[in-house]
């Protein structure tokens, strides 16, 4: 049987469906991979105690440090790096955690330029979190001005989160605003937990029921 040709224009026509398929499945693949350690991290911060996480931590801030570096452009990459690096900044303590909150920072803002939402709001809760603890002065960045704005913004995105109002009750009662501590307390305990983040949202839940009875 003769060997038949296929017109040019079906073969442009194929390499463009197999090209257009392309970002759908590099997408995909980093969504899998962000769902990976997103659930990795959710046992280290659960189930691991406080002192026995940093291997894991840092472990998973290497494989966010790669995704991001293999998926530029994308904003929910940035948003687990800047998670993940900020969780290990306070196990790690001392100057090694000062370099992880500044590595958290930077993600984090770089996501927030690409979504302003940034995931939910959740890189604003973990940009207020970090502007809360961070020391000030000439070595670190801390600000409570600018610690109380990400609050805001990430309650004006999800106000029933309750990982939002948690953290900024833990703000107001470090600086001694113990009224609306108490009512941000009370309202990370009505709030909602997020599909796929039940068992950190639940612990937070636990930890604002502990603030109110201590306030």
């Amino acid at each position: 049987m003769p060997h038949r040709c296929l017109p040019t224009t079906a073969i442009h026509l194929g390499l463009g469906m197999a090209l257009a398929a392309l970002p759908l499945l590099s997408a995909h693949a980093w969504e899998a991979r962000v769902e990976g350690m997103k659930n990795h991290w959710e046992r280290l911060v659960t189930e691991q105690p406080e002192g026995e996480r940093e291997d894991g931590l840092k472990a998973l801030a290497g494989q966010a440090e790669r995704l991001v570096e293999a998926n530029p452009g994308e904003a929910v990459p940035l948003v687990w790096q800047g998670i993940i690096e900020a969780s290990w900044a306070r196990e790690r303590g001392g100057l090694g955690a000062l370099s992880s909150a500044k590595r958290a920072r930077e993600a984090l803002e770089r996501a927030v330029e690409l979504d302003p939402k940034g995931h939910q709001g959740s890189a604003y809760v973990t940009l207020g979190a970090l502007y809360d603890r961070v020391p000030g002065g000439l070595l670190g960045f801390g600000d409570s001005e600018v610690a109380e704005a990400m609050f805001q913004q990430a309650l004006a995105i999800r106000p029933d989160g309750i990982d939002v109002h948690f953290y900024y009750a833990a703000f107001l009662e470090e600086e001694g605003r113990l009224e609306a501590a108490r009512e941000h307390a009370r309202r990370a305990l009505e709030g909602r937990a997020r599909p796929g983040r039940q068992a950190s949202d639940e612990a937070l839940r636990e930890q604002a029921r502990e603030m109110l009875a201590r306030l």
